[in-house]
């Protein structure tokens, strides 16, 4: 296959196995910053994806909550396929720092009582949400944590 451009064009989707959190690039600014971009898989790629009510509302509580835990985030946002997210973060390069991020973020998914930001001055398309759609991704990811640093699926 030709290389592109797109870092996740390169990588091989038949190859992975969801759920799993993966360092996707880094660069590194004029100045010395360093962007790292991880991958986080919450779906099997072409077997499975997030219905995007329940996606949209893990966007929002995950946007909001992930800042509580570190002021090293740039931005996480959802995927086009509907399996993940992307997060950017700001001169964090510590793998299990990251790991312990995510889980305490989607802790405080399973916590939430509303989803923030859901009203038509704050969101595009505030009909599209399920705070209980968001919860039940979050409660199948955290059950498989322990999966999270195998990216590959192991050769036979």
């Amino acid at each position: 296959m030709k290389k592109m451009n797109v870092e996740s064009f390169n990588l091989d989707h038949t190859k992975v196995m969801a759920p799993f959190v993966r360092l996707a690039g880094t660069k590194v600014g004029v100045h010395g910053d360093e962007i790292y971009k991880y991958d986080i898989r919450f779906k099997q790629p072409n077997k499975e994806h997030m219905k995007m009510p329940s996606l949209h509302s893990l966007e929002h509580l995950m946007a909001e909550n992930i800042r509580n835990h570190t002021e090293q985030v740039v931005d996480i946002s959802p995927m086009g396929c509907q399996t993940g997210f992307y997060l950017s973060v700001i001169n964090l390069e510590n793998y299990d720092e990251i790991l312990e991020i995510l889980e305490k973020t989607l802790q405080d998914v399973l916590e939430a009582t509303e989803v923030p930001a859901c009203n038509e001055v704050q969101c595009g398309w505030a009909a599209s949400h399920s705070l209980e759609g968001a919860k039940e991704i979050a409660i199948e990811m955290l059950s498989k944590k322990e999966e999270w640093r195998q990216i590959y699926k192991e050769e036979a």
